[in-house]
């Protein structure tokens, strides 16, 4: 593996992409000394807020792609479903992480299961699908329920169905997916996720496993430590950094498992910041978004270990903007003990990311009810 070429501070980092995650890394590589221009498609984007330069325009776009390129030294991603021709621009210009090779199989969830499958790696069970007859030939496999997922795009339960019986199947609009992905219902203890941070000589490091609640197919409460054993933390880290090395990933690689007992297995990979990864904001000596800086300018990887005994960190939806009544940001924050997360979006809608809060303190428990409290006070008339 050759060595990686530094990109030492007061170089400038391009990030493709202008949300929340484009905008958290711009603020970290700033504290780094970094300038950071944001490819997006409209100037009012969260991270176009905290960017040196905004280039607009859509990804299919080769001239305006080609305009931002130029400008940089190193070219990241904020997302992974991004045309293959896009990152072949920004590549003619600048080391751009991760590849078009990495998007490749992170776009398709039977290439990516596949992949990691046959690298050894212990993936939920799965297969191809295109109608309800194929899917219901698999639950012979796989059993009822099981889940299909769209091969292509898909996120925060968007693009998937659950199947309890064959008559399940004769509903879903297979037509409108494509290729589908059928996948076994697995009866787990915990969900949770492990960020590891690569470089491109081959350096590597995770952080702490995170356990996470979904509501509603999204993600609505992470905590720190995980409740599992150390045996399994370290299977876990284990796994994840297979799976990096696997996909020859640089930048950050987020894997969500399953634990069951002491079984874990890969559900999905991201090959970005990961929404679980905001508790390290607060919780760990180096944040997600810093460690992405770090690992795509070929920097020392920083400590990754938690400078708090617990954590926790919870998703703020557009569900909590009342159309005539905007949130009570003074009755959440005259709760101690909670930082607040916004991310500047103009347009609340339910189930659309708007921001996150985060607790640190010494009982899991109840900094996670600290804020359950703190986002119920959103609502409250002000």
């Amino acid at each position: 593996m050759l060595p990686n070429p530094i990109i030492p501070p007061g170089s400038t980092i391009g990030m493709v992409g202008g949300g929340q995650l484009g905008r958290m890394f711009a603020v970290a590589a700033a504290k780094l000394g970094y300038r950071v221009g944001v490819f997006c498609g409209s100037s009012d984007e969260p991270a176009a807020a905290v960017a040196s330069f905004t280039v607009c325009g859509p990804l299919e776009d080769h001239s305006a792609i080609e305009d931002f390129a130029r400008r940089c030294d190193v070219i990241t991603l904020e997302f992974e479903n991004i045309p293959a021709e896009t990152i072949a621009v920004c590549s003619r210009y600048a080391p751009t992480y991760p590849d078009a090779s990495v998007l490749a199989t992170a776009q398709d969830r039977l290439i990516e299961k596949t992949t990691l499958r046959d690298a050894g790696l212990p993936v939920t069970p799965f297969a191809a699908v295109r109608d309800a007859v194929e899917a219901i030939a698999t639950a012979a496999t796989l059993g009822w329920p099981m889940i299909v997922k769209t091969q292509r795009s898909g996120y925060d339960g968007k693009g998937q169905h659950r199947l309890n019986t064959a008559d399940d199947a004769a509903e879903v609009d297979w037509q409108a997916g494509g290729e589908w992905v059928a996948e076994a219902m697995i009866t787990f203890d915990r969900e949770v996720s492990v960020i590891v941070a690569r470089t491109a000589d081959g350096r590597s490091s995770t952080f702490p496993v995170f356990e996470n609640e979904h509501r509603n197919h999204v993600l609505d409460l992470t905590t720190l430590p995980a409740s599992i054993p150390a045996s399994v933390e370290t299977e876990a880290r284990r796994i994840a950094i297979a799976a990096t090395e696997c996909l020859d990933v640089v930048g950050l690689l987020c894997v969500e498992m399953f634990v069951r007992g002491d079984e874990v297995m890969i559900n999905e990979v991201a090959p970005r910041p990961h929404n679980s990864g905001h508790i390290t904001m607060e919780a760990c000596a180096t944040s997600q978004f810093e460690q992405h800086v770090r690992a795509i300018c070929g920097l020392p990887l920083g400590d990754t270990s938690m400078i708090v005994p617990t954590a926790a960190m919870m998703n703020l939806l557009g569900d909590l903007w009342v159309e005539d009544s905007p949130p009570n940001w003074p009755a959440l924050l005259s709760i101690d003990g909670v930082s607040l997360h916004l991310y500047g979006k103009h347009a609340a809608r339910p189930g659309r990311k708007m921001g996150h809060i985060t607790g640190v303190g010494n009982q899991k428990e109840a900094i996670a009810e600290r804020l359950k409290k703190a986002r119920a006070q959103l609502s409250q008339k002000t």
